[in-house]
């Protein structure tokens, strides 16, 4: 017998609920974790981060204070120039409760060029920013294979994803010996031919399977790639170890976009997995930070108790 749209829909979605009353989903390493309205049995906390640029402030010490009466919690520095900068960060965090998060990007060339002089110098500078994020207590560093207009680039092959394993297991090993990990980032199609969606930064994370590979998503690339944000974070499981955070059409900080900033969805993502380490905002600001950037940490963090 024939079915009309309207009851094709009701008996699709019927049985898809049944379906999912006491399903299940496994990630690496973690229990079993069940999605039924808001019940995640692994414990998940939204620690948030800030890179330089968002607080408030002239220096380091201003920045830190505004941050510290937000509970913000850690501080994302970008690495270009960062053995520069050790003991300025060293000074400004002590006494304080705020760690450093992820070092984001500052290394030199890239890791896909057909240049070996290039892939070198990409080694070599990730060596160095590995060591100070060792140094510093930092969860990771952020690298991404290739950007769109570096040239000249490896083909979009399975031997160019065989030899970007190769090379992400050594710097993975390098970064455990210095107590750290390196961070694959996915980025939207605008900025990047290479590396576009959470799973598939995940799944080279399970190929290399060496705990100093992880990945992060980014909710501003996610708008751009992603069909599901909760879905993406489940595929991540864990080696998800780092999330940035940007408003949804203008990479403003989070609510300056109005109604596209909802990220429940992936919040809910976030929670199933258990993901405790750090949210950390990678934006622009528009409007008075003394005013924008408080009222979106309460946005977040309504949104966090809503998933």
């Amino acid at each position: 017998m024939a079915l009309d749209r309207r009851n094709f829909l009701k008996s699709s979605l019927a049985g898809a609920a049944a379906l999912g009353v006491g399903s299940t989903i496994k990630v690496k390493g973690s229990q079993s974790v069940k999605d039924s309205n808001s019940v995640y049995p692994i414990k998940a906390d939204l620690k948030l981060s800030f890179q330089e640029g968002i607080a408030p402030g002239s220096n380091l010490n201003e920045k830190f204070d505004f941050m510290e009466e937000h509970g913000v919690v850690g501080f994302e520095p970008h690495g270009g120039g960062i053995n520069k900068r050790m003991n300025e960060f060293k000074e400004a965090l002590k006494g304080r409760n705020i760690q450093v998060s992820a070092i984001c990007a500052g290394f030199e060339g890239f890791i896909l060029s057909t240049d070996p002089a290039i892939r070198k110098k990409c080694r070599d500078t990730m060596d160095e920013l590995i060591i100070a994020a060792g140094e510093l207590g930092s969860v990771g560093v952020i690298i991404v294979p290739a950007f769109n207009g570096q040239v000249p680039a490896m083909p979009h092959t399975q031997e160019t994803r065989d030899f970007l394993c190769e090379q992400f297991d050594e710097m993975g090993t390098f970064a455990q010996q210095h107590g750290t990990t390196v961070i694959l980032e996915p980025l939207n199609r605008r900025e990047a031919f290479y590396l576009r969606q959470l799973s598939d930064a995940a799944s080279i994370c399970r190929d290399i399977n060496n705990p100093g590979v992880t990945c992060l998503g980014d909710f501003w690339h996610m708008t751009w790639e992603e069909t599901c944000d909760k879905g993406a974070f489940v595929s991540a499981g864990d080696y998800l170890q780092h999330v940035h955070m940007a408003s949804r059409k203008r990479r403003s900080i989070p609510g300056e976009d109005g109604e596209a900033d909802n990220y429940v969805e992936g919040f809910r993502g976030l929670k199933m997995i258990g993901y405790d380490k750090y949210v950390s905002y990678e934006c622009g600001v528009q409007g008075d930070r003394n005013i924008v950037v408080p009222a979106s940490i309460e946005l977040l963090r309504k949104q966090w108790e809503e998933a």
